[in-house]
């Protein structure tokens, strides 16, 4: 299921990327990478703030679709 439909507060293992290679070139540097565990801190109007490894990003929800967890 794509990083969109999860719930706040719930810890998830990141199972792939999807998108242009850019894009996965871009998430990767952030540290979404498969395996890693994440977690959505808030949704505000549809962009997420998660936290990935020690810190918390923000990210569109044009991104979170290419994250499947």
């Amino acid at each position: 299921m794509p990083l969109t439909l999860a719930n706040q507060d719930e810890h998830f293992l990141i199972k792939k990327i999807k998108g242009k290679e850019e894009v996965r070139r871009f998430l990767e540097n952030l540290g979404f990478v498969a395996g890693a565990e994440v977690s959505v801190v808030s949704k505000i109007c549809g962009n997420l703030i998660v936290q990935i490894k020690d810190s918390r990003v923000a990210i569109s929800s044009e991104m979170a679709q290419e994250i499947i967890i």
